[in-house]
């Protein structure tokens, strides 16, 4: 810190006034920020002072200092006043720093003008726009119920200061009716989020990548008929859930999404994405990446009637017909743990690319040698009881023989399993067969793939195939970051409503993703959320010797570790939130000018 003169002229006669100066750190370089304005001083009190400076920076505040010496007058300045160092408090603590990081993304992605449009057409207490966006940063840093939001989330933040909405004017009624307004929109908050994603980041959609995930509800659900019991990827088949379908850009944007009955299955799906799709995008000859579970010949069939191209996974019962290419074929590298080879098919239409990987190999035979043992130990076990005669009905054998061979189907057919009678005595015996076991080591780690794409470079078609990754990395993000599990709505318009939500959420989170990545940062965007949510907002009493109360509204500075991080993002924190008041105590009351005030910035 150091002193600083300021001349200023009035009357005609020339007034030296000193500030208070410190040098800070910013991402743009050192700059010099004014800590306090001390007036006019002559020789001895401007000595005075910079020996309490020099005391303070070499001390700490071992005391407390009167920022004036006692009896000296203050400036004859409107923009300065004493305050009393004794009575300086910090109130009203909120975290800032993550859902201010949540409204920029919002703002930037465009939706604050997107739903303005949308949903504010008609007079209200509150914009629905900004209710809409209290949703979607919910969603993306502390996702919870709308019960939640109102009576422990919404409070706790700095969210009010950034929307302008009241905490008293978020109630769990105001944010349902939100949810209402929303669904009709979703086409076009679709085109717009693509369009947008193409401008910020480049993003292209001329391959696109399509899976299916499962999300289940709490309750039961009677009357939302979408609500169904079927195959369960969150493990809960006790429960009535809804199949998620969605699209997304090789990666990760969204694209498209869509929801089904929860009994509805995988390969039945195709038909309505690529109408959806075609009917928001127009048609394109695109590229289709999805998993052997949506592949059919029905919907291959379709495909190719409306000229999309496609590269799909296909059941490993298909590998049969590969036999001699897998035992015999030429390799190609394509990564040091992964090789390829195309094989043409016989009508010339598709080409097929077999695919091995190693550690995809070693996992298999690990767990083939798993069940082999405990095969063969069952058996052995078997062997026994027939041998000391505790099993002697020949039918009840073979029953038990039957039932290992249903518990362990990977590897029961690699063994050949019967019963014998020697000497009267019954005997299970078992060998292995070496021409299965031959096609099952060459079959180990390896998959097919299947495309009518004309290019014939195996790598490429592998490295496009691959990229399936970005849509599991997408349902992961939406189940655990975004908290889209469990579904607690029980009408059809709300459950859609909330999964609405959760696909903004999840706008903002790749946003967030690729922003990141592109700056280089390691973080993931929960780490960066997670790192930004220590920067806390709250405000600054001070009393000053005239008996007022100012109330300062500031925003705490970033630690090291968070200002590494804003400055890959490319952003400043604000200092100040708000217009500086004169209160009563801790209650606001009439606005105040803005005041330079003598220790406090």
């Amino acid at each position: 810190m150091f002193l600083r003169p300021n001349d200023r002229t009035k009357d005609g006669k020339t007034h030296t006034y000193w500030s208070l100066v410190e040098t800070v750190r910013t991402p743009d370089g050192p700059r010099q920020r004014t800590i306090c304005y001390l007036g006019e001083l002559n020789r001895s009190t401007a000595a005075r002072w910079r020996k309490t400076i020099q005391i303070f920076n070499a001390q700490g505040e071992a005391e407390q200092l009167a920022l004036f010496p006692a009896g000296a007058p203050l400036p004859d300045d409107a923009q300065v006043v004493a305050i009393r160092l004794d009575r300086v408090r910090w109130t009203r603590p909120r975290t800032f720093g993550d859902v201010w990081l949540g409204w920029t993304l919002w703002q930037r992605l465009g939706l604050d003008p997107f739903w303005a449009a949308a949903l504010d057409d008609s007079p209200a207490d509150v914009p629905w726009s900004r209710i809409a966006a209290l949703l979607a940063i919910n969603r993306l840093c502390a996702p919870g119920s709308e019960l939640a939001i109102e009576a422990r989330w919404y409070g706790s933040t700095a969210l009010d200061d950034l929307l302008r909405v009241d905490a008293a004017q978020v109630n769990t009624d105001r944010l349902y009716r939100c949810l209402d307004r929303l669904l009709p929109h979703k086409p076009a908050l679709e085109q717009h989020l693509s369009a947008r994603y193409g401008e910020l980041f480049g993003a292209h959609y001329e391959v696109l990548l399509y899976d299916l995930t499962s999300t289940y509800v709490e309750g039961l659900a009677a009357a939302n008929p979408r609500m169904q019991r079927g195959y369960s990827r969150d493990h809960r088949p006790d429960c009535k859930q809804v199949v998620l379908a969605l699209v997304v850009s090789p990666e990760g944007f969204p694209f498209a999404y869509e929801v089904f009955p929860g009994n509805r299955t995988d390969v039945t799906t195709l038909d309505e994405i690529l109408a959806a799709v075609e009917a928001k995008y127009g048609s394109a000859r695109r590229v289709w990446v999805f998993d052997r579970g949506l592949v059919s010949e029905r919907n291959v069939a379709c495909l190719r009637a409306r000229g999309a191209h496609y590269l799909v996974g296909t059941p490993r019962t298909g590998l049969q017909a590969f036999e001699q290419p897998l035992l015999t074929g030429t390799w190609h590298h394509v990564r040091p743990d992964v090789e390829v080879q195309l094989v043409p098919s016989p009508e010339g239409t598709e080409t097929f690319v077999l695919c091995r990987s190693a550690a995809r190999r070693a996992k298999e035979q690990a767990m083939r040698a798993r069940a082999q043992r405990a095969l063969e130990a069952d058996l052995a076990r078997l062997a026994t009881q027939v041998a000391l005669r505790e099993l002697r009905d020949p039918a009840r054998i073979h029953q038990r023989i039957g039932r290992l061979r249903e518990r362990y189907p990977s590897v029961a057919t690699l063994y050949e399993i019967g019963l014998t009678e020697e000497r009267s005595r019954l005997q299970v015996v078992w060998r292995a067969r070496p021409d299965r076991w031959a096609w099952v080591a060459a079959r180990d780690g390896a998959y097919l793939l299947r495309t009518n794409l004309t290019h014939a470079d195996p790598a490429q078609l592998w490295e496009q195939y691959v990229q399936l990754t970005e849509v599991e990395a997408a349902f992961r993000a939406l189940k655990s970051e975004l908290a889209i599990r469990p579904l607690w709505h029980q009408t059809d318009a709300r459950v859609q409503a909330h999964i609405l939500i959760a696909f903004l959420g999840y706008a903002l989170w790749v946003a967030l993703k690729h922003t990141l990545k592109r700056a280089g940062s390691p973080l993931s965007p929960a780490h960066a959320l997670d790192c930004l949510r220590g920067v806390q907002s709250g405000d600054l009493l001070l009393e000053t010797t005239d008996g007022r109360t100012l109330r300062l509204r500031r925003v705490s500075r970033p630690d090291r570790r968070q200002q590494l991080l804003l400055a890959q993002l490319g952003l400043t924190l604000p200092e100040r939130l708000g217009v500086d008041i004169e209160c009563s105590g801790d209650s606001a009351s009439a606005p105040l000018e803005n005041h330079a005030l003598a220790g406090a910035s």
